[in-house]
């Protein structure tokens, strides 16, 4: 089952076709993202040969397949601790909501990690690196102050 659903998503990504926006070479702002065309007079609304396709049913890929990631597996969206369990570690990998915080993100990450999820964006959210950078911000601020009050004493005692 395994060799024939990885065969499938070759397959599906081989075929895929690419939708072409309306004007997009023309405008550097336009992202290559597929807008329905819906000028009156404009030609590629009408379908005219040259002037690029339009989604149609037949694009698609296998159903067997469908909304699996390309390394195989099938993507579940996780926003809390609890969505990742239950999830089996050879089928299933997890994508965490953009909207998680980083607290929360670092023990989610921990645990999927712990249970042999395979994570499709994991990030470096430990709250650890986050913190060490501030503590040493602030040693090197005190350190130069000491240094500026020995200055201060140095003059005052060389004015006396």
């Amino acid at each position: 089952m395994a060799d024939e659903k990885m065969r499938l998503i070759r397959a599906r990504n081989e075929k895929r076709a690419s939708f072409k926006r309306q004007c997009l070479h023309q405008k550097k702002k336009l992202d290559d993202v597929w807008r329905r065309p819906r000028g009156l007079q404009s030609k590629q609304r009408i379908q005219k040969r040259a002037k690029g396709r339009h989604p149609k049913s037949g694009f698609g890929g296998p159903a067997a397949v469908r909304g699996f990631h390309p390394s195989g597996y099938e993507e579940v969206l996780v926003f809390r601790v609890e969505d990742i369990e239950g999830l089996n570690v050879e089928t299933h990998g997890i994508r965490i909501a953009a909207k998680v915080g980083n607290k929360k993100r670092e023990i989610i990450q921990a645990k999927a990690l712990e249970l042999g999820l395979k994570v499709f964006n994991l990030k470096d959210a430990s709250l650890k690196a986050a913190a060490e950078k501030p503590e040493d911000v602030e040693e090197v601020v005190a350190e130069e102050v000491v240094a500026e009050e020995d200055v201060v004493e140095e003059e005052v005692a060389s004015d006396e």
